[in-house]
């Protein structure tokens, strides 16, 4: 197996924690390996402190795309990458594999520059189920048989300090934001879940710092002590470690699930647009799926989210009962 590797993933930052299982199964194979990890800027966060990576190099897409685009190209031939990953599938990552140097040039062959890879790895569709870690798995195949392993984060002595306040009793954590509206439980039916959730401990609303208004909204409509609105309060392995010792995390088809999945924290996730089949479900050991139980012949309406609902109905979401979001609450709390 080769002994400097190159990870290349620029995606969003839920796909990032998700390649993250990559990591995991390249160093279990060679725990001598020097592995980095090329990401957009603003998630080389999840990585601080990472006990495996050699490097994390960042790519800035926001001031001089272009110009930074090629100072990496010159920083990753300059590392003699002994075997680069890609798990993009655009042509600016698909340069940078080919042009890199490494003997072993790996992408899926839906890459348009994948011509110019030593290995051109099949990109299974999703709706098969095949999980998203399983499909990039794929790409270590060309390095030998690798143990599969799961997406793992790894917050710091640092981060279980920044959260410790907060784990004095038993909480919850939700995360009510997504970036797409159709992804994302309607306002109206979180306030409602609040309202009636069957539970008196501390509840945390996590988020970034655009959730924040969002999370306001839903604690003015709420009549419960206890709620606190946590959003851009938190680092993101910060955030990881207050997910790990609640109870349950209830979450969207979204990152949070995924920061979950990556400290095996309890999870609730509910779907509504999208369904688990497209391989991006929850991995923690204690996982729970909810989603309507209608057959809704519009559902799913796409891969991702929608800004809005095509029908203008959303019943994906609104045909979810609160009987459906507490089940799993009183599952844990029995067990």
């Amino acid at each position: 197996m080769p002994q400097k590797i190159l990870v290349i993933q620029t995606a969003f930052i839920g796909d990032v924690v998700l390649a993250t299982a990559m990591l995991e199964s390249l160093h279990q194979a060679n725990t001598d390996a020097r592995i980095s990890i090329l990401v957009r800027k603003g998630n080389e966060a999840l990585f601080k402190g990472h006990p495996y990576l050699d490097q994390v190099m960042v790519w800035d897409k926001q001031q001089n795309k272009y110009g930074h685009w090629l100072q990496l190209l010159m920083a990753i031939r300059k590392n003699k990458f002994d075997a680069v990953i890609n798990v993009q599938r655009y042509a600016a990552t698909g340069l940078w594999t080919a042009l890199s140097g490494a003997k072993k040039k790996i992408g899926f062959d839906k890459n348009p520059i994948s011509f110019l890879f030593s290995d051109q790895i099949k990109h299974q569709s999703v709706g098969n189920g095949l999980h998203e870690i399983e499909r990039n798995h794929a790409l270590l195949a060309p390095l030998g048989v690798l143990p599969n392993a799961k997406p793992v984060l790894y917050p710091s002595a640092e981060d279980e300090k920044a959260v410790e306040s907060y784990q004095a009793q038993p909480y919850l954590c939700m995360a009510p934001a997504s970036v797409w509206f159709t992804k994302q439980f309607p306002l109206h039916q979180w306030i409602k879940l609040l309202n009636a959730i069957p539970f008196d401990g501390p509840i945390y609303l996590l988020g970034g710092p655009g959730d924040k208004s969002l999370n306001d909204q839903i604690i003015q409509s709420v009549q419960r002590p206890n709620l606190v609105n946590m959003a851009g309060r938190l680092s993101f392995l910060a955030s990881a470690a207050l997910q790990k010792k609640a109870i349950l995390n209830y979450v969207n088809d979204s990152a949070p699930m995924h920061f979950a999945s990556s400290v095996n924290a309890p999870v609730a996730a509910i779907y509504c647009s999208t369904v688990p089949d497209f391989g991006y479900g929850p991995l923690s050991t204690k996982s729970f799926i909810i989603e309507t139980k209608q057959v809704l012949s519009c559902r799913p309406c796409g891969l991702h989210g929608k800004k809005q609902c095509p029908l203008k109905h959303f019943n994906c979401a609104e045909t979810i009962t609160l009987e459906q979001i507490y089940q799993p609450l009183q599952q844990v709390l029995q067990d």
